[in-house]
């Protein structure tokens, strides 16, 4: 049962999406402190001033519950999310367009053309 385990953790369709989950998570995170700590706080200063607050999650619609702070900043980290992935995918596609753009080697000649050639070569000689 362990070597079945084993043979089943190690196959290459198990661990990649497990490294993805992996650098995904760090990513996010990565992502969630630029959002919350650099991005929002630069945008939404002034208008975090003009409403006398100090913090984005204290924008609530008065007289209810709604925090359409905490809105703002979850929607400001997907664009940036977008935006990175949008980047890398076409960071990706550029390379393998170059690679798909290098012209392919020309087959080589078949046994009877070597021999044609031969001949050829052999009777230009006489």
């Amino acid at each position: 049962m362990v070597k079945e385990f084993k043979e089943f953790a190690m196959r290459g369709n198990v661990v990649d999406p497990a490294v993805a989950v992996v650098i995904g998570g760090a990513f996010g995170k990565i992502v969630s402190s630029m959002v919350d700590d650099i991005i929002t706080p630069a945008i939404l200063t002034p208008a975090l001033k003009a409403a006398h607050l100090t913090n984005l999650a204290e924008l609530v619609i008065p007289g209810t519950a709604i925090k359409y702070g905490n809105f703002l900043s979850q929607v400001i980290s997907f664009i940036i999310v977008a935006i990175a992935l949008f980047l890398i995918v076409k960071a990706i596609n550029v390379t393998k367009k170059k690679e798909e753009a290098a012209p392919p080697a020309p087959p080589a000649p078949s046994k009877e053309e070597i021999l044609l050639t031969e001949i050829r070569d052999l009777l230009a000689k006489k």
